[in-house]
């Protein structure tokens, strides 16, 4: 006796089924449809800076925080500080030998061209300034890290390459290494000079006695290897340390 069920729609419903599924292979998924997440581990010196930043990826649902007992794991370490330091620099050093994490920095200010090229030899990828980071800015700066590429403001990037130029040049001149030495005193003195201040108009401006002041211009154009002032002026500037 046939039974009346086998034949029926009901029996065939399964079967059917599991042929649409088959022929539809690209057929999004519940958890496809959801984003990538990125971990992020952030690194902040300054306990209110720190929370900010976290509180503002906590709100995106491609970010999924670490915190530092995890940030092993993490693709992206985010560090925010208000300069580059030796902390800082020695933190960045130490990222940079994770071979799992990309580093990104947001930072207040960069002292010198010296110190944003320091941050980029320590493994630095991207940088944002602190004053923009809001929330699409670091998003997009967390995203950009983990999709493998480099972010650095305009501004920073001909500051790096001026910076990078004079290393070129101090290297093909010997004295050229011996002006990027100049102490603060020695730049200040010679900025002065590029103004057209005698030596007691120096002397007054920066509190020193003419003595003083003729020594310091003295010790740099011989160390310098120059003719007179108006050369070391001319040097320095050619150099940007002035």
């Amino acid at each position: 006796m046939t039974c009346p069920q086998a034949n029926s729609p009901a029996a065939s419903a399964p079967h059917s089924s599991a042929a649409h599924t088959a022929t539809h292979p690209n057929r999004w998924s519940a958890s496809a449809d959801r984003p990538r997440r990125v971990s992020v581990t952030v690194y902040a010196p300054d306990p209110v800076l720190h929370v900010g930043i976290v509180h503002q990826l906590r709100q995106r649902p491609e970010i999924d925080l670490v915190d530092d007992t995890g940030a092993g794991g993490a693709e992206v370490s985010l560090v925010a500080v208000d300069t580059v330091d030796d902390e800082a620099s020695a933190l960045l050093n130490r990222l940079r030998h994770n071979p799992g994490t990309r580093t990104g920095l947001v930072v207040g200010t960069f002292e010198s061209g010296d110190a944003l090229q320091r941050a980029i030899e320590s493994g630095v990828a991207a940088v944002l300034r602190r004053a923009e980071a809001d929330q699409d800015r670091l998003l997009n700066l967390v995203l950009a890290i983990a999709n493998g590429e480099g972010v650095l403001p305009g501004d920073l990037l001909a500051k790096l390459l001026t910076h990078v130029g004079s290393l070129q040049r101090s290297a093909l001149d010997p004295r050229a290494a011996s002006l990027s030495t100049l102490t603060p005193r020695e730049a200040e003195m010679l900025r002065l000079v590029a103004e057209g201040l005698d030596t007691g108009e120096i002397a007054r401006k920066t509190a020193y006695s003419e003595r003083t002041v003729k020594n310091v211009l003295h010790e740099v154009i011989t160390r310098l290897q120059l003719r007179n002032r108006a050369h070391a002026v001319g040097y320095a500037l050619r150099n940007g340390l002035i």
